[in-house]
């Protein structure tokens, strides 16, 4: 049952941040649950990765966008001039994944809290 309620939630975390974005079109949460079945998958495997879940499956959403529609989630620190960049899922394998500007390493929201006020 941990595995479903994991899967679950991070399933729902990373919605939350799509729609905060206004990108949870069909297309995109499809995304989402080819990167949900993916991992369950994965965490059948190694079931003690399952408090990674919600950070990986994250950043495997993240990947598939960018190879069909783009960079996301654009980074709100960095506004002024220079190319507008991605945030980055920190840590990449670990509890209680976070968006972080790569070029600040600023922490901008916890993955799920998108658009929320910066830092939560």
């Amino acid at each position: 049952m941990e595995l479903e309620q994991a899967l679950h939630a991070a399933r729902a975390l990373v919605i939350a941040d799509l729609m905060a974005g206004d990108v949870a079109d069909a297309d995109i949460v499809s995304l989402v649950e080819d990167a949900v079945a993916h991992r369950r998958w994965w965490v059948e495997q190694w079931p003690e990765g399952v408090e990674f879940i919600a950070g990986l499956v994250a950043q495997d959403v993240q990947d598939s966008l960018l190879e069909r529609y783009g960079r996301w989630p654009l980074c709100p620190v960095c506004t002024e001039g220079g190319d507008p960049h991605a945030l980055d899922v920190e840590p990449e394998l670990g509890p209680d994944p976070h968006w972080v500007c790569p070029k600040t390493a600023v922490s901008v929201a916890r993955v799920g809290s998108l658009g929320g006020p910066l830092g939560s």
